[in-house]
Formats: structure tokens, C-alpha cells, sequence
């Protein structure tokens, strides 16, 4: 019988870094804010993994669109957000989320969120 490599043993143990379920990530976070956002999303009921980073993408990807294209979504609203997700509800989810963290791990959230807002 041929011998495993023991890579291939430690990929199967839970609880090792070779797991595929990696945390968020938010560039400019420290690893403190990245696991305080963690735990929040595990322990809130209106946040689930992964959709604090998801929210940072989508009101990152919104604010760089073109400002006609911001203003007729602004008039009318737009039929894709319900497949791909509101921009809108995204950036109230960053204030609710800025409000439950920690004053030192919220300021790094917003200072991210700001330079998204100014553009």
C-alpha cells in the first residue's frame, strides 16, 4: 500500500490552516478588526459570513461607476440589484456594523469606507 504525504493528512484534520474556509478580507484592516468583524458576523443574527467584505466590494464597485449611471440608479433604482445586491443596503449594513464594533477597529472600518465615500 503506498504511503500518504503527510500534507494530504493534514488537509483532512479539522482545524488546520490549510483549511478552505478563509475569513474575510478587507484590505487596510488589521488582523484585530478582520476578527472582531468575525465574530460579529457569527454572532449577530442580521449578519452572516462573509457579508461584511461583500458589503465593502459592492459600495466600492457602486461609488466607482460613472455619476450618470449614480444618479439614473438614484432616480429609478436598479433592476440587477436584486439578483447582485443593493449598494444602498450594503453601506447601511457598514454603518450598523461601524456602530457594534470597537471604537479603535470601527475607526479602521470607516477611514476604508470614507475614501469610497469621497469618490
Amino acid at each position: 500500500m503506498p504511503r500518504r504525504r503527510p500534507g494530504q493528512i493534514r488537509d483532512g484534520v479539522p482545524g488546520s490552516h490549510r483549511t478552505t474556509g478563509a475569513g474575510p478580507v478587507i484590505d487596510g484592516l488589521s488582523s484585530r478588526a478582520l476578527s472582531e468583524i468575525i465574530r460579529l458576523e457569527r454572532t449577530r443574527n442580521y449578519l452572516q459570513p462573509g457579508d461584511v467584505s461583500a458589503a465593502v466590494g459592492l459600495w466600492k464597485n457602486y461609488v466607482h461607476q460613472p455619476e450618470r449611471a449614480l444618479w439614473h440608479d438614484y432616480e429609478w433604482g436598479n433592476v440587477h440589484w436584486y439578483c447582485c445586491g443593493n449598494p444602498l443596503e450594503a453601506r447601511a449594513l457598514l454603518d450598523a456594523v461601524m456602530q457594534a464594533l470597537s471604537p479603535r477597529s470601527a475607526r479602521e472600518l470607516r477611514k476604508i469606507v470614507s475614501r469610497s465615500d469621497v469618490v
